[in-house]
């Protein structure tokens, strides 16, 4: 549990900031130059997934990356093709907020033999996912309908499930894409009922944006397509700054 037990570490502190690397949509030089663009400008981590894998880059993509940056390096598994050795850690998701058994526990089974023979760290993570205002490739891929995101006490239940199932960490998202950020309000509410870390992503296009969420009670705030659109290293320090200023003791 070294990867968990250093992000429980991480959230006592201040919010974090963890950049969101999609290897299918890039070679490995750029995927390498981009996570070195992160670690040099603030980010406190990296996430490697998305939700398809159509030009097999991702393992490719996760040793270089690990090889080449000091900062905590997870798997974010859209796809449950998606274990590798070479990362510190992977984020188990079982999508609480879906009634697709194969979202969640079957595809959890199909990795864990995987898993077990790499000795690769598994966090088991609740991942919920909340309406955005359009259509995710996450919503589509896991055929999973997002939560209300007017409907606090919804999603407050289904974190509570997750905590008391035993996951280690909660994944909010809104997904790639996601026209509209997870609201303060839900975020609160969450915090206030649930004691695990709170991961949070989509739809966060601002450093203020980000800001609000993690003083709302995100622990850790992603930030993927935004930073893919834009190319700018200052943009990413801009994130990290903003999150940083929030403080936990």
């Amino acid at each position: 549990m070294k990867i968990y037990n250093k992000l429980c570490e991480m959230r006592k502190k201040q919010a974090s900031y963890f950049c969101l690397i999609d290897p299918d949509k890039n070679d490995i030089k750029t995927s390498l130059y981009f996570a070195k663009k992160c670690e040099k400008n603030g980010a406190d981590g990296i996430l490697v997934g998305g939700s398809l894998m159509i030009n097999n880059n991702f393992e490719a993509n996760l040793k270089a990356i690990k090889e080449n940056v000091n900062i905590p390096v997870l798997i974010f598994p859209g796809i449950f093709n998606f274990v590798s050795p070479f990362a510190d850690a992977l984020l188990l998701l079982s999508v609480i907020t879906s009634r697709n058994p194969q979202m969640l526990i079957g595809e959890q089974v199909r990795a864990a033999p995987l898993i077990k023979h790499y000795g690769l760290e598994a966090i088991g993570t609740g991942y919920m996912l909340i309406e955005s205002g359009n259509n995710t490739s996450v919503h589509f891929m896991s055929g999973s309908m997002p939560l209300p995101r007017n409907k606090n006490d919804i999603a407050v239940a289904h974190a509570l499930a997750g905590e008391y199932l035993g996951m280690k960490l909660l994944y909010l998202d809104a997904g790639s894409g996601a026209e509209k950020a997870i609201p303060d309000e839900m975020i609160k509410e969450i915090r206030k009922n649930s004691s695990l870390p709170i991961f949070l992503g989509g739809g966060i296009k601002t450093p203020e944006q980000a800001f609000n969420k993690a003083k709302a009670g995100a622990d850790f705030i992603v930030t993927g397509n935004i930073l893919e659109k834009n190319n700018d290293e200052k943009l990413i320090k801009r994130f990290a700054d903003s999150i940083h200023k929030v403080k936990r003791s």
